[in-house]
């Protein structure tokens, strides 16, 4: 099932692939904060910033999640490109 990313259970990104690919595209888009550990979990852990939440979700009529994941690391490349 692929999944998007959520602010205030409105969809605000594409459909891609797995979770996985999505807390990439938050990391990329400075969404993803460190907070210190609890007693449940040794060391730092990521969570998204604000009302951001990562769920499963159904891709839009015509849309490929897999095409969606290629663009985003084509774009991701190119970016690094013009920022070198």
């Amino acid at each position: 099932m692929p999944y998007a990313l959520f602010c205030n259970d409105a969809q605000i990104s594409k459909a891609y692939p797995s979770e996985s690919d999505i807390w990439q595209l938050a990391q990329r888009s400075g969404l993803v904060v460190d907070v210190s550990a609890d007693e449940d979990r040794p060391g730092p852990r990521r969570v998204l910033d604000n009302d951001y939440e990562i769920k499963p979700c159904r891709a839009a009529q015509g849309e490929d999640p897999a095409k969606n994941k290629a663009e985003a690391e084509r774009q991701s490349r190119i970016e690094l490109e013009l920022n070198s």
